[in-house]
């Protein structure tokens, strides 16, 4: 939405700047048109946020721009990233939301989203002077590319590209009177900003965070969940290490949160603890009381995968049931539309002519005659695209 004041709009300026200027007669031009045709013209090519860029690259009126500040590692597989958005960005998310970034690697932008773990309108340490900054937790993963790339060495004054912050799983204000966090892994990133979020307001209520992760040093923000502990009396954090205990067997909670019946809860992790939390949960009759947030997703290279047929360009590409079929036609050297990358733009959708494939967010299976993203659809068997 255009932000307006009186007849003046934010949107029509930019318009107004980015507009080609008219040839022809000057009846009706005022001075202010004389020179932005001028500078137009001198410019052309380029439009003058083409220019923008290069006084400052995160000036941009076409796309969100972030600049890396600062890298911190959190584990030894895991990093916050502290990050000074450019113009446009929304800094009054809601505490567990996620947003995109794009990082450059090899001359190609690749996508993937993350949750923020700093409360909106965060102005940073000391050190940041007071600029207004947002934060992102990455715990490398095995299979996965970006993350791998981001904790083992991208430097601070990085750009990167950012997506609107978005997402359901979020904390409301005034918060509950009681909550329970259930998280494990990294899992713990948005409930990171809903506790500092909280810790900031001054408004902790009678919060108990249950977190697994394997070992004490494989517990991302490990101190400062133990400093929160201490200095708030409504705080409680419960702190299970998998490898010496095994996993958190939810037949335990009433011992050590005999209440969990009366909280609102929120839940965060591995799809299979996810999963049998809702069943729990459900079984009790309390789904309502249930958030539930699936970042993380399934992939079950052995069950799916086939031969994926790319009908215009006359390709083809033996893939696995892990591979987009956008990866498969870029490996296959298809061009392949795309924007995002991560679902969200539409950037990518084509025709599935046939077979089937399987949507990764949410396992859905799509057959021939439906229109699929490519960037998030795998192959479920033998099928071919219209690209």
């Amino acid at each position: 939405m255009a932000s307006k004041s009186g007849g003046f709009s934010v949107r029509g300026l930019r318009e107004w700047l980015e507009a080609p200027v008219a040839e022809g007669g000057t009846a009706g031009r005022t001075p202010l048109d004389t020179l932005r045709g001028a500078a137009a013209r001198i410019t052309t090519p380029l439009l003058p946020d083409d220019y923008a860029h290069l006084i400052n690259p995160l000036w941009s009126a076409r796309e969100l721009r972030g600049r890396i500040v600062e890298v911190r590692k959190e584990t030894a597989d895991a990093a916050t990233l502290v990050i000074k958005p450019g113009w446009g960005f929304d800094f009054k998310f809601q505490p567990g939301q996620y947003i995109g970034i794009g990082v450059l690697v090899d001359g190609r932008w690749h996508w993937r989203s993350y949750s923020l773990t700093c409360p909106p309108d965060w102005s940073g340490d000391p050190q940041h002077k007071g600029k207004r900054l947002i934060s992102i937790a990455v715990k490398a993963m095995p299979e996965g590319f970006l993350s791998s790339h981001i904790v083992s060495g991208v430097p601070a004054g990085t750009i990167v590209r950012l997506a609107a912050p978005q997402g359901g799983f979020v904390l409301p204000d005034p918060a509950p009177d009681k909550v329970l966090f259930v998280t494990a892994g990294s899992g713990i990133t948005p409930v990171m900003a809903m506790l500092r979020t909280l810790d900031r307001r001054d408004t902790v209520p009678d919060v108990l965070h249950i977190h697994s992760a394997r070992t004490p040093d494989d517990i991302m923000f490990g101190e400062e969940l133990r400093e929160l502990h201490e200095r708030r009396p409504g705080f409680t954090a419960h702190l299970h290490l998998t490898g010496e205990q095994g996993k958190f067997a939810l037949a335990d909670l009433d011992e050590v949160c005999p209440d969990w019946r009366a909280r609102e809860v929120w839940a965060c992790g591995p799809l299979p603890m996810l999963d049998e939390i809702e069943k729990h949960w459900a079984a009790a009759g309390l789904a309502d009381k249930l958030h539930v947030e699936r970042f993380e997703i399934e992939r079950n290279a052995t069950a799916e995968g086939g031969t994926v047929t790319f009908a215009k360009a006359g390709r083809s590409a033996e893939v696995d049931g892990a591979t987009t079929l956008l990866q498969a036609g870029e490996g296959a050297g298809v061009r392949m539309p795309f924007g995002c990358r991560m679902g969200i733009c539409q950037t990518c959708v084509v025709t599935l002519t046939e077979g089937h494939t399987r949507d990764l967010r949410n396992g859905k299976e799509h057959r021939a005659g439906d229109k699929i993203q490519t960037c998030i659809s795998v192959a479920a068997g033998d099928c071919t695209v219209e690209v």
